[in-house]
């Protein structure tokens, strides 16, 4: 596995996976986050939706051959900022976690939102894309389950910090919980850019109501 270390955080191989050319070098390693930056940038000024790689390669200031030298087209350089936020969102959430002082399932949940709202409002990029599910490419070459792995993810996370055993049911109430957090935050920073009070409140309000079977 080759490891990059970027201002946050080294990228994953999940993320490596999904460009051109592994990059050996120091040189390369920083080249292509600064490009993941430059991607998260623009998307935070005008969305993903009319992303071209061209803009990523001026916010960069790169060249376009740069830019295709990692990324075959516009969807790649999605999906590798795609996996770039799954990494991050996982070593925030679960790092708040671990050091967190939750004692229960609602306490734990708090954390969570908390965390997982803080990447709202400072992941340049992250209240566009998220974890992926929003990314709709048609034919879709596997299930979206960004979330899905999100929620698996916390339900062992909480799993151990509690010592509870999580049943399907529970499971489900969970990945429905994130679901909710999820969607009705990305609502509350659709024009707000610290994000709506109202609509974040109503969040956490559903979420704790979707986790009633695991408490």
């Amino acid at each position: 596995m080759v490891t990059i270390i970027s201002s946050s955080s080294p990228l994953s191989a999940s993320t490596l996976g999904t460009i051109r050319v592994e990059p050996v070098q120091v040189r390369s390693s920083k080249r292509l986050v600064a490009l993941l930056d430059a991607t998260a940038n623009v998307i935070a000024d005008i969305g993903y939706e009319t992303l071209t790689t061209a803009m990523v390669a001026e916010r960069a200031g790169a060249s376009i051959g740069t830019v295709y030298r990692y990324f075959p087209d516009r969807i790649a350089v999605l999906q590798a900022l795609i996996s770039r936020n799954r990494q991050r969102a996982e070593e925030t959430v679960v790092g708040a976690l671990r050091s967190s002082s939750a004692s229960s399932v609602e306490a734990a949940m708090d954390v969570v939102f908390d965390s997982y709202l803080g990447l709202f409002r400072n992941e340049p990029g992250f209240r566009s894309l998220r974890l992926g599910d929003v990314l709709d490419i048609r034919p879709a070459q596997s299930a979206r389950t960004g979330n899905a792995d999100f929620a698996q993810l916390l339900g062992d996370e909480i799993a151990e910090k509690l010592s509870l055993t999580l049943d399907s049911k529970a499971r489900l109430s969970l990945e429905s919980a994130v679901d909710v957090m999820d969607s009705l935050l990305a609502r509350a920073f659709l024009r707000v850019d610290r994000g709506d009070k109202a609509v974040i409140d109503e969040a956490r309000r559903l979420l704790h109501l979707s986790i009633h079977g695991i408490i």
